[in-house]
């Protein structure tokens, strides 16, 4: 679990430091989206390919590997400093390292609490990546503000942060039996990755609300801070801002076991009250617009990402846990897109349009999840 929450920290090392480039570089709202989006485009095959072959390779053969290259991808981002290219490299080189560890390290995490009941697995790995995902904007963000050499330092310690978790991962076992894969033929991909029966509540249910997972807090850590001014030092607030967002989704993992079917109900409803909330800080400037919009995305994005979890792992055949993870995150990873459409958006519009329209959408999508019939299921 703690090698999963360093690898989940540095990935949000670089966005309060987002406006630290933009002021260094003098770049557009749409660059710089670009390059907190650009993770993706190398997160999301990445993710795809780890799962299927941790499946057929076991967990720790692919992990480990993905663990080093995550402290790595830190180091040439302290080494890129001002190339703009090379920050882009070194983003991308970050999603895909990621991308490794995220589908495998998930998909391990929740074999290694199968004795802890269903959804155990699901709320772990949930709680490891989004307080990795709070902490490490945090950090960087306070050093981007007021510490020395706000480029390098923050990826230095991520550094540091992947070595212990690194440390720890090398005792953990091995939950693929492989022997057993290739003797009874749990292990031939020729197992559909998505069953019989499976495809609409895949499509329907599973899909769209992993789109929330990282679209919600995506939009107010990277959308919001672009497209309005705020108020008492950028980047101090934007990594406070980011801390704060990613943190609720950390404190909420944990109620996916009382809410049962209504995880991702309620996560999504929060999302939607997110979305109004930061479309009124938009209009209006108001900062407790901000301050409610806040832990509202992020707690909506914490719940999605739960109950994805646990109904990925009880839809998944047993040879097919690593790829079927890995989809599910894959199509998470989509959300990183929404700030660059809202930036593209507002342009052509205002801040606050795109934002009113994820609200509106996100409230359908709620209503579309309400149980009974097969929305229970989450």
């Amino acid at each position: 679990m703690f090698a999963l929450f360093a690898v989940a920290a540095g990935t949000n090392v670089p966005t309060p430091l987002l406006l630290v480039y933009q002021e260094r570089l003098d770049l557009s709202a749409e660059v710089l989206t670009a390059l907190f989006g650009c993770y993706a485009a190398g997160l999301v095959p990445a993710l795809l390919f780890a799962g299927q072959l941790s499946d057929r390779l076991g967990r720790r053969r692919v992990a480990i590997p993905g663990i080093v290259l995550s402290g790595l991808a830190s180091l040439a981002f302290a080494a890129a400093g001002d190339a703009i290219t090379l920050l882009f490299a070194a983003r991308f080189v970050q999603g895909v390292v990621s991308g490794v560890v995220f589908s495998v390290g998930s998909a391990w995490v929740g074999e290694l609490s199968a004795a802890s009941g269903e959804g155990a697995g699901g709320r772990r790995a949930a709680f490891a990546m989004t307080a990795g995902f709070s902490l490490g904007p945090l950090t960087s963000g306070l050093l981007g503000e007021f510490g020395p050499a706000p480029t390098v330092l923050p990826y230095l310690l991520h550094t540091a942060l992947v070595a212990v978790g690194l440390a720890l991962a090398l005792r953990l076992p091995e939950t693929v039996d492989l022997t057993v894969g290739v003797r009874t033929g749990e292990g031939d991909p020729a197992v559909p990755l998505i069953r019989a029966g499976d495809g609409l509540l895949v499509a329907t249910v599973l899909a769209p609300v992993a789109v929330c997972v990282y679209a919600f807090p995506s939009s107010v850590i990277s959308a919001v801070p672009l497209l309005v001014e705020l108020p008492y030092g950028g980047v101090a607030v934007t990594g406070v801002l980011a801390g704060v967002t990613l943190g609720a989704g950390t404190l909420v993992a944990g109620l996916q076991r009382r809410l049962g079917r209504w995880t991702a109900v309620v996560g999504s409803a929060l999302g939607a009250a997110g979305y109004a909330a930061a479309a009124g800080f938009a209009s209006t400037g108001w900062l407790p617009w901000l301050v409610v919009a806040a832990p509202l995305l992020g707690s909506g994005g914490g719940l999605c990402l739960a109950a994805g979890l646990t109904l990925t792992a009880r839809l998944a055949a047993p040879s097919r846990r690593g790829a079927l993870t890995a989809l599910f995150l894959a199509i998470a990873y989509i959300g990183f897109a929404v700030p660059f459409a809202m930036a593209v958006i507002a342009r052509a519009t205002s801040p606050a349009l795109p934002l009113a329209a994820a609200a509106g959408l996100t409230a359908l999508l709620a209503l579309r999840l309400l149980p009974p019939a097969r929305h229970g299921q989450l």
